[in-house]
């Protein structure tokens, strides 16, 4: 009786040691004078709406294929952006159902692209705390002539650097690959291996993300601990710990905080499936009428975080997903039609490809993505008490701002893992 007297008081001071120390009274992130407000029209706030819509069903179809077990990250806004270019050059049917997938059909396409020039110049200023660059480059045959007007459209929306290679100079590599290394700072380093001999131009987007926590987690407190894996065996992570007054919601699928960056625009939302759910079933339930919901739901608490460090990386071609969601005439070589890139040659989308890398620690978040399009030629041509929210078995997480809803990152997590 006398040990066990002795152990429940030993644990009760060291939790008091690990918490308490940690204890923020300080009022929500959103309600901090230093957070800016973003405002946008009411176009830009449709094609923000319909980026998340599209993510959405991109992020599932990608589940759909992909074993339960393996950890997901992409970028919607990423991979959006990089197919707004595209579309520019898109005419006809293709058009029309590249603006299907996307999500963006019913706006003209001065509005679209007036949207993503205006999405971007709020999302990069916003917060002097929180590093945001969201570059596009198009590069294309030396050999392969180009219409000026599509140029002149993704460089006075898109800010897309232009540049004309000799695709037969393996060097071409290098050169975009190094482009995506200093756009991403290094966290990505490649996105091309080689270069087909029917590709003729390659559109590039890049997101970059760093933002320190609002409240950071104190490193001595990390520690060892168990984290449940969907097979039913575990692992040990390096679990970081706070106490803060957090935003919090809970329903019968799933509990989720929101861990807010710098001035309190950008957060990430981290979303605990309840023990009987698993990730699937919550990206099943994941649309932009049930998100809106959630995402109004919230409402302030005390909360004990635990939350694993996590360093990851991802690739992923998105061909596949994007023609099941209806982008098909736009990767067919025989009907495709991207007239308005060059009207003499028949141009098809051969390949959507996009890598992430995110980096989740004590003093906030790193995180990159690259999305490239491959523009190929068919053949035939050239209470008081805290709450503990304890995310210790597969979760979900989201990089999202806050005045517009934009969300830069989605990911599912089914083992941390973290080497330095």
């Amino acid at each position: 009786m006398k040990n066990l007297l002795l152990k429940t008081l030993t644990l009760l001071v060291l939790s008091q040691m690990i918490f308490g120390c940690k204890k923020t009274d300080t009022a929500l992130p959103a309600d901090t004078a230093d957070q800016q407000k973003i405002f946008i029209g009411e176009k830009a706030k449709k094609v923000v709406s319909a980026n998340n819509a599209f993510g959405f069903n991109l992020f599932s179809k990608i589940n759909d294929a992909t074993p339960e077990s393996e950890n997901i990250i992409l970028s919607p806004l990423s991979a959006s952006m990089a197919l707004g270019m595209t579309m520019n050059g898109a005419n006809g049917a293709t058009r029309t159902a590249m603006e299907n997938t996307l999500e963006v059909d019913g706006l003209t396409v001065e509005e679209i692209n007036e949207s993503y020039k205006m999405l971007v110049g709020a999302l990069t200023t916003v917060d002097p705390k929180v590093t945001i660059e969201i570059p596009n480059s198009i590069w294309y045959k030396n050999s392969f002539t180009i219409l000026e007007d599509f140029i002149k459209v993704n460089q006075d929306y898109f800010n897309a650097e232009v540049s004309p290679l000799d695709f037969y100079d393996p060097s071409s590599v290098d050169i975009i690959n190094n482009w995506v290394a200093e756009s991403t700072h290094d966290k990505i380093k490649t996105i091309l291996d080689a270069i087909d001999a029917d590709a003729v131009m390659f559109l590039i987007n890049a997101v970059y993300f760093n933002g320190t926590w609002k409240f950071e987690f104190d490193e001595q407190f990390t520690e060892p601990a168990t984290f449940y894996l969907s097979d039913g065996t575990t692992k040990q992570v390096e679990m970081m710990k706070q106490e803060a007054t957090l935003s919090y919601f809970s329903n019968e699928l799933f509990e989720a905080i929101d861990l807010y960056y710098g001035s309190g625009n950008f957060s990430m939302l981290v979303m605990l499936p309840k023990v009987t759910f698993t990730p699937d079933d919550v990206i099943l339930q994941m649309n932009e009428e049930n998100w809106n919901s959630w995402m109004n739901s919230f409402s302030e608490a005390n909360i004990q975080v635990s939350l694993p460090k996590f360093k990851l990386e991802y690739e992923k071609r998105l061909e596949a997903a994007l023609i099941e969601m209806g982008m098909g005439p736009a990767f067919d070589p025989y009907s495709a039609d991207f007239s308005k890139i060059n009207p003499d040659y028949p141009l098809f989308i051969g390949m959507v490809k996009q890598k992430t890398f995110i980096d989740v620690n004590e003093e906030g978040t790193e995180a990159a993505a690259v999305t490239i399009v491959g523009m190929y030629i068919t053949s035939i041509g050239e209470p008081d008490m805290p709450y503990l929210f304890q995310v210790n078995r597969p979760f979900l997480f989201a990089i999202k701002e806050k005045d517009t809803g934009a969300i830069l990152f989605l990911g599912k997590v089914m083992e941390p893992k973290y080497e330095d």
